[in-house]
Formats: C-alpha cells, structure tokens, sequence
C-alpha cells in the first residue's frame, strides 16, 4: 500500500538497501547537496519499513538525497512510507530512476537560456548537471552544430556499456579505424565533437555488422 502523506524521518532510523543499484558522480552529488543547502527542497525520499528492525525505514529511491541530507548535518528526511513486499521492492529498485524521459531540445535551451538571463552561468554550473562547458555553448543562441541527432528534436541517448581491458583496446582499436571525415554526422558543420563522431564512428560498425548478418 503507498502513502502520499509526507512524514519528517529522523536520518538515524533511515536504512539504504543493500541491493540499491543507482549510482551518481560525485560531481553531481556535490550540486546536489548544494541544491538542498541553498534551496532548502528536494523530492521527498520513498521508504517501506525496514525488514527485521521495528521502528526503522529502508530506502527505496533517495539514497543520494538522504546521503547530503547527512552532509548537510540534517536531522530529518521528508519521506513517503510504501507498505510493500520484497519482490514489489525490487522492481522499484530496477525502475525508479530509471524510467525518465528525454529531454526535448528546444525547451531544454528555452529553459537553460531563461536561467542563464538571471544567474551567471558558473553558479549555474554548480547547481545543474552540465558543465560549465556544457552550459555555455546550449545558452551561447548560436546554432548548435551537434547535440541531437538530424531530424529529431530530443538530445542524444546516453548508453553505457562495461567492457574489460582486452575488449576496449578492440574496440578503440576498431574506432581509430574509421576516417574521421566518414565517422562525421551528416549534417554536421565543422568538426564535430569528439564524443559526436565516436558514436558515429559506432554506428557505421554496427550497420556494416548487420549489412553481413542479412
């Protein structure tokens, strides 16, 4: 059963899960307690009681917030209280967090540009998970050369992939392969971004890889 009520949980009687997977920089855990410490708010943790400790609570998703509450010298933690199982448990733990949208590229640089107009663009940079490389070309107006794919309007999709020692130098082996005037996206102006044409560069394996399996 899930509660929306929000309830101020003494930090010492909030347990992380063990099997909690989310895992942030420690560049963006320090905006984020800077968020909290200059603000004062954050999104309020998920919480069920804690299995085998009466009067205690495990965390479901806000591990990072509860961390730099704790940083922060805070004594209490907004939370909801979810009544709910192990196996309802590990669901939210594989999903919560990982179930955002992404961000469209036009109201992304409409709402950066309209913070930009008010805060300078390093104080930003301590606040917002870009750079402050990052933040100055998306406010920069000028026209962005990369940063979205031709003919979408979203930013790029990240995608992670764990690889050994042996298997990078294949695969960096692979890339340095590929001109870099082929491993450009079309449309581009200039010379692209290095991450822009390594993920080009990606792409064309692949297409040669599925041209061979047809």
């Amino acid at each position: 059963m899930a509660s929306t009520k929000i309830r101020h949980i003494p930090l010492d009687k909030l347990v992380p899960h063990p099997d909690n997977p989310n895992r942030i920089s420690w560049a963006n855990f320090d905006k984020l307690v800077r968020h909290i410490e200059q603000t004062g708010r954050y999104e309020p943790l998920v919480v069920r009681p804690c299995p085998g400790r009466p009067g205690f609570f495990q965390i479901i998703n806000g591990h990072h917030r509860c961390e730099a509450l704790r940083k922060l010298d805070r004594e209490t933690a907004e939370a909801v209280v979810w009544d709910i199982d192990d196996e309802q448990t590990d669901v939210l733990l594989a999903t919560l967090n990982r179930l955002g949208g992404r961000d469209t590229l036009e109201k992304k640089l409409a709402l950066l540009q309209r913070l930009s107009a008010k805060t300078p663009i390093r104080t930003l940079a301590r606040l917002l998970p870009q750079t402050r490389g990052q933040l100055e070309r998306l406010t920069s107006r000028r026209p962005l050369s990369q940063g979205k794919p031709p003919g979408t309007g979203a930013f790029p999709i990240p995608m992670v992939f764990f690889v050994d020692e042996a298997q990078q130098a294949i695969i960096e082996g692979a890339l340095s392969l590929i001109p870099s005037s082929s491993a450009t996206p079309s449309g581009a102006s200039g010379k692209a971004p290095r991450a822009a044409r390594r993920a080009e560069a990606l792409a064309q394996m692949a297409r040669c890889l599925l041209e061979q399996k047809r």
